[in-house]
């Protein structure tokens, strides 16, 4: 029975990866068109209940064409963005400022979400605490992601490095959908991962929850997700206000209306893959996130700190990056 329903899931998830790389989108933004860009998970909750709502059809009014793009990771979305194929939406702070350090023409206008990752491990080997993961394979979701920075803030409080740093845990890059076969396959010792796979790893591929939402990295200030927009964007009057305002809308929402959210969710992740997720799955996930648009600086600049150290960036001057004058515009 658990390998039909594991097998279930990893088609539902493999799927969700596939239809995440598609776009609704062309090539050149008009004046009369926002292209909104965000994943099809859990720590973009905000985005799917505007846009389920009509909070950004409302916002940016009757005669705005709206598109949307999903996509599998914030590598991707930087570079939609930097194409021009999205000009505002959610994103890691990890990909985000990475894009920043080379090309500062981008912001972080809100916080959208905190909290929803967590670090999962191979039911299969003996790992009870951070210090075990010497000489162990960690899977993340790409290499800079928010989870990479995340996983090495973790592995600097006992002492470990990554591979590529001098250290002996390596990290190996791994779509969030792919990692429950790679737990299956033993191919990984465990995945800092977030929601829904962590819950999924949990109960579908006996993975062991190492350090919950709460206790992994920043713990409850870990910021996931932000709202990042193109300067072409802010220039455009008007629009960046419009969007934070329905922005703020769904965060309030959500925080007010929980079950309704994830009714809504589960419809929304269903309509772009063709499967549904368990409301039990979308109910657990929940309680390891915190959807706000409260940003703290604070751990952005020491997750800049970190990208630096992994290399990933060569500088970890960020002033400029946060602009939240537009999310105090936003009544």
């Amino acid at each position: 029975m658990l390998k039909k329903v594991f097998s279930t899931v990893v088609a539902s998830l493999l799927l969700m990866g596939f239809v995440s790389g598609c776009s609704t989108g062309g090539a050149e933004s008009s004046e009369k068109e926002v292209r909104i860009g965000y994943f099809p998970n859990l720590t973009h909750s905000a985005t799917i209940i505007a846009l389920e709502k009509g909070y950004f059809k409302e916002a940016f009014g009757a005669d705005m064409k709206i598109q949307t793009k999903t996509v599998a990771n914030g590598g991707l979305f930087m570079e939609a963005m930097a194409t021009k194929a999205i000009d505002v939406g959610t994103v890691g702070p990890g990909p985000l400022l990475n894009f920043y350090v080379k090309h500062p023409g981008y912001r972080l206008i809100s916080g959208a979400v905190n909290g929803g990752a967590v670090l999962v491990m191979n039911g299969s080997t003996n790992i009870s605490e951070l210090k075990d993961l010497k000489g162990k394979k960690i899977a993340i979701p790409v290499i800079g992601s928010t989870q990479d920075v995340m996983l090495r803030k973790a592995l600097n409080e006992v002492g470990l490095k990554p591979t590529t740093n001098g250290g002996d845990v390596e990290l190996y890059a791994a779509a969030p959908a792919d990692t429950a076969a790679l737990f299956v396959q033993k191919s990984v010792d465990g995945a800092a991962t977030q929601e829904p796979w962590g819950y999924v790893l949990e109960n579908q591929a006996e993975g062991k929850l190492l350090l919950d939402w709460d206790q992994f990295a920043w713990g409850k200030e870990s910021t996931n997700t932000v709202v990042a927009a193109s300067d072409e964007f802010l220039k455009r009057e008007g629009l960046a206000t419009a969007y934070l305002q329905a922005h703020k809308k769904a965060v309030k929402f959500i925080q007010e209306n929980p079950e309704e959210s994830q009714d809504l969710i589960i419809k929304h992740l269903k309509n772009l893959t063709g499967k549904e997720l368990s409301k039990k799955e979308v109910q657990a996930a929940f309680s390891r996130l915190e959807v706000t648009t409260e940003v703290n600086e604070k751990v952005i600049q020491e997750m800049a700190d970190i990208s630096q150290e992994a290399g990933y960036i060569s500088s970890n001057k960020i002033d400029g990056l946060i602009d939240l004058k537009y999310l105090e515009a936003a009544k």
